[in-house]
This record gives C-alpha cells, structure tokens and sequence, in this order.
C-alpha cells in the first residue's frame, strides 16, 4: 500500500542534489550487491556438490592416480583441488630415487613438503572462496548510514525551505520529510539482504575451511602409512 501510494518521480523532482547522489548511490550499490549474491551462491553450491562428490570417489577408490583423474573434472571442489596439489607434491618426490644414505632425510622432507602443498592448496581456496564476500559485509554496515545521511539532508533542505516560506503547516512539512525518509529506506533495502547474505556465506566457508583441515590430515596419515614407512 505504501509503496503503491508512493509517487517515485514526485519524490525524485522533489529531490536535492545530495539525496539523488545517495539514493542512485544506493541503488547501484544494491543492485551489485544482489549480482554478487547469485553469483557467490551459485560458486557456494556448486563447490558443495562436486566436493560431496569428491569425498564419495576418494573414499571409495584404492588408487590415488585414479582419484586424480576424477578430482581433474571437479574444478570447483576446494577439496579435489587440495588434493591434486598434494597428490602433485607426492608424484614428484616419488620420481626421486632415495639413496641408503640420505633415504630417512628425504623421507622427512617429502612428508613435509607434501603438507606444506596441502597448506598452500588450502589458503589459496579459502582466499577464492572469501573473494568479494567482504563487500557485502561493508554494504550491509554502512549502507543504513548513507540512507540516513541522505534523510538528515532532506529534512534540513525541508526545514529550510519552510523557514524561507514561512509556512509550517502539516500539508508543507509532510511531503518533503516524507520523501526525504526514502533514503533510509534505501539503505535498508541495500543493507538488510546484504547482512543475511554475508553471515550465510562466512558460514559456509567456515565448513569449507575446517573439511579441507580434516581432509588434510586424513591425506596425510594416509600417504604416511603407504609411502613413509
């Protein structure tokens, strides 16, 4: 109803200069906001079903190089591509002939680098996977304020007008106030499903983060048990 009884092109003649910049502000900030959404949603999911996938094949598979071979075709698991890294790591120290001499050594820095690879593979998919979440945290703290900045100059380009006039009649002050009140609405629209979106995303990431630590270490025992006795 209100919404319905709100006359946008009214409001926007009726508009400063400072309440334009911040309401076209907001929305441009909005719409980005709701791009970033989609397309952060669509990577989240999409991440989750190949690496439940991944998990299945890895589980249920007895040869590394044929879970490498799978793990190829899923780009999207920060899983598969933890694993390739230090499946990677592995193949090379395995074309590495050890020498009597030298083989505890080698062996101790093979389990090492190995786990240094894991590490890596493992900061460089949450970097991706936290990548541009941090704007939607920035938009949903701030964007309120910029709303009610933009109000703050309305109802002061209103209350200057009323002085000028000399008319403080309800039906004067009303209308432009009214208006003015647009902009915190604004930020709220910008702001609200930005919140949501930015506190359901570091959620999931959190998983993501503590499945590629336990991954991690189950890769390891493994690798320690058939390749560093």
């Amino acid at each position: 109803m209100i919404l319905a009884s709100l006359n946008l092109v009214d409001v926007l003649k009726g508009a400063s200069a400072i309440e334009l910049l911040v309401l076209v502000l907001l929305a441009l900030t909005s719409a980005y906001s709701w791009a970033l959404i989609a397309m952060k949603a669509l990577q989240l999911r999409k991440a989750r079903a190949e690496s439940v996938t991944f998990l299945d094949t890895f589980w249920k598979s007895n040869r590394l190089d044929a879970i490498y071979g799978s793990a190829q075709k899923l780009e999207t698991s920060p899983l598969a591509r933890v694993f390739r890294s230090g499946y990677e790591e592995l193949s090379k120290l395995a074309q590495h002939k050890q020498s009597a001499e030298g083989a505890m050594s080698e062996r101790l820095g093979g389990i090492e680098n190995v786990e240094r690879s894991l590490q890596r593979a493992s900061l460089q998919e949450l970097t991706t996977l936290e990548a541009h979440v941090s704007f939607l945290g920035t938009v949903g703290s701030t964007a309120p304020f910029v709303g009610l900045f933009g109000t703050v100059m309305g109802i002061l380009g209103a209350f200057n007008e009323i002085a000028e006039k000399g008319n403080a009649t309800i039906a004067t002050v009303a209308a432009p106030i009214g208006n003015a009140l647009l902009a915190t609405a604004a930020g709220l629209f910008a702001a609200i499903p930005a919140v949501v979106a930015y506190n359901s995303f570091l959620s999931k990431i959190k998983v993501f983060d503590t499945e590629m630590a336990n991954f991690s270490n189950d890769f390891l025992n493994i690798v320690k048990r058939h390749f560093f006795k």
